[in-house]
């Protein structure tokens, strides 16, 4: 998997390698410490004296390495700082055993582990960094690498390493991150510091005191579960990101491509278009005209597309109850219940999975879907309403949008599709808060906050600031959960949904389901793919309580913790406080 598509053009001023050669020694330096800690570590042992000692320090100089190396090779990156989870390889069936940091960090912090499992662990890894290794041994560094990977890093420690999705078990992250902020300040005042110096010093200066000022913010709250991340984020993180725009403008030695996730121009990763909606869009839709999405939102509401005539989008999708329905299940087209919940459509373009159980790979397809579900609009793409085919004004709107009238569905589902991707939303009042627009945070709703992107390990699932399963900072793909939902409120029985199992018959993915996002969630009650709970304070309740396993189901796969969160009442109320300043005014 490459980081930049074929279509990429590099926009690099060039410079001399020299302006570079540091850097690029840098992170070759720091990968080869990674490898040497981890041989110490394999000498230790997983139960030594030192395993600790070396784990950390091996964890230590891969985030120093990280931005160039995971850059270069996103896939193997993400395999050494993945989630400790076997992976199922869809081209062959094999199931691919834990591997990476966090497995390895669960074998020195819990000791559950066999000798020749820890050697295995330790022997895929080895490779997997001598891979990383030989990348950055055989590609310079340039500023369009620089930026995009430095940017890349900068998301990482705001969605990643402060939730402790990067150190689930011993919670490193925050040591961590003071890590990777000192790192970037090494390169860049050993590269491009010199010119930025030159044309605006007092943002030199102001660049490097937000750093120094943010690793000390760690070092006086070092503690996971009491760490302000609210704090950190708002008054830290993102002084340091917008000082990051200005130099990559005053340096004027990259202008940014537009063919990947970030909008490089905002400046924190909490503004209205901190994403680039293009990167998520399929390639046959990319750029859609105003006349497009105006037709789309025509249809959208148009019951004429269904072959009943009872019909439309917006049937499951209404807007005042953020594009979901605040049923348990809305009902067909033969007045029977669908089987599943109805998602909110707000943000839905960010995501690169579709359903509940993932069928659909685009937002395309999972409009075409709906067109050829037989139980909803039941028609297909070779059908098309007369209804519409003889009003006017879609025949004029299809021709203002395509060229051409069709008398088939793709192009109406090209409408629809760009109509749904407008329906975004980054202006809650958490949104104003964390960028600073606005101070009416309350204590209750900044610790709901604190306790989501930390002791309960919400964003290690719903990343922020998305807060859904794409995952950062590559935002290629989309994470599935089992998390053991039961079929009724009263937790006796798990729910006998399959989920993702559909697709392969893998024991791996039974009661698999795609994470959405909990943005506007206090407008799309009831919750989880079978609509079982009523309330935030009983989905709070069963996440506290460790999932399905937590309740005694038998999920042998599940993805969830077991353990139990101990979270306290005040402490859950203050989540469902935070929770509810994510409604964007947009559709309250």
């Amino acid at each position: 998997m490459s980081i930049f598509s074929c279509k990429d053009k590099d926009t690099t001023v060039n410079l001399p390698l020299s302006d570079w050669a540091y850097a690029h020694s840098y992170y070759l330096e720091h990968i080869n410490k990674t490898i040497t800690y981890l041989d110490s570590l394999k000498q230790e042992g997983f139960n030594g004296k030192n395993s600790k000692y070396y784990f950390s320090q091996t964890r230590k100089h891969f985030k120093i390495a990280e931005p160039y190396a995971s850059y270069l090779n996103p896939e193997v990156g993400h395999r050494v700082n993945g989630p400790a989870l076997p992976i199922y390889k869809d081209d062959n069936g094999k199931i691919l055993k834990p591997v990476g940091l966090q497995k390895i960090e669960e074998s020195v912090y819990e000791g559950e582990t066999s000798q020749a499992d820890f050697e295995n662990e330790l022997y895929v890894t080895n490779g997997l960094l001598h891979n990383l290794k030989k990348n950055i041994e055989k590609r310079d560094l340039t500023a369009q690498r620089f930026f995009i990977a430095t940017h890349q890093q900068l998301f990482r420690i705001v969605s990643l390493a402060i939730s402790g999705f990067d150190t689930p078990v011993s919670h490193l992250g925050l040591e961590e991150t003071a890590y990777s902020l000192k790192s970037l300040q090494t390169v860049y005042e050993h590269s491009i510091s010199y010119m930025v110096k030159e044309k605006s010093p007092q943002l030199h200066k102001d660049f490097l005191m937000n750093i120094k000022q943010a690793i000390n913010f760690i070092n006086t709250n070092e503690d996971f579960d009491t760490f302000d991340r609210f704090t950190f984020t708002r008054d830290f993180m993102n002084p340091i990101t917008r000082n990051w725009v200005d130099i990559r403008k005053t340096s004027d030695i990259w202008q940014p491509v537009n063919t990947q996730p970030f909008n490089y121009d905002a400046p924190t990763f909490f503004e209205n278009d901190a994403f680039n909606l293009n990167f998520f869009a399929p390639n046959i839709n990319k750029n859609p005209t105003d006349k497009q999405i105006a037709l789309g939102e025509k249809l959208f509401f148009d019951k004429n597309l269904s072959a009943s005539g009872t019909m439309a989008c917006a049937t499951c999708h209404i807007p005042e109850k953020a594009y979901a329905d605040g049923l348990v299940a809305n009902i067909d087209n033969n007045k029977q219940t669908l089987q599943r919940n109805t998602p909110t459509l707000i943000n839905v373009a960010f995501q690169q999975s579709f359903f509940w159980d993932g069928r659909s790979e685009t937002i395309l397809d999972q409009v075409s879907s709906v067109f050829t579900n037989s139980k909803e609009f039941n028609t297909n793409v070779h059908e098309f309403s007369d209804d519409i085919l003889k009003d006017s004004a879609y025949v004029k709107a299809f021709q203002d949008a395509f060229g051409k009238m069709t008398s088939t569905n793709s192009d109406a589902i090209k409408a629809i599709s760009s109509y749904v991707s407008t329906l975004n939303g980054f202006d809650s009042k958490f949104d104003r808060n964390i960028r600073g627009e606005e101070d009416t945070f309350t204590s209750e709703e900044k610790l709901g906050f604190n306790l989501f992107i930390g002791k309960a390990l919400c964003a290690t699932c719903h990343f922020m600031p998305l807060t859904s399963g794409t995952v950062p900072p590559f935002f290629s793909e989309h994470e599935r959960e089992v998390i053991g939902v039961p079929e009724s409120k009263n937790n006796k029985q798990l729910d006998d949904d399959l989920g993702y199992y559909w697709k392969f018959n893998e024991p791996l993915h039974f009661g698999m389901f795609k994470t959405p996002t909990v943005r506007n969630v206090a407008l799309t009650a009831p919750y989880m793919h079978n609509g079982v709970y009523d309330t935030l304070e009983e989905v709070m309740e069963f996440y506290n309580l460790g999932g399905g396993g937590g309740m005694g189901f038998d999920l042998e796969h599940q993805t969830l913790p077991f353990d139990e969160l101990n979270l306290t009442d005040p402490e859950l109320q203050a989540i469902i406080a935070y929770l509810k300043t994510l409604t964007d005014d947009a559709v309250k």
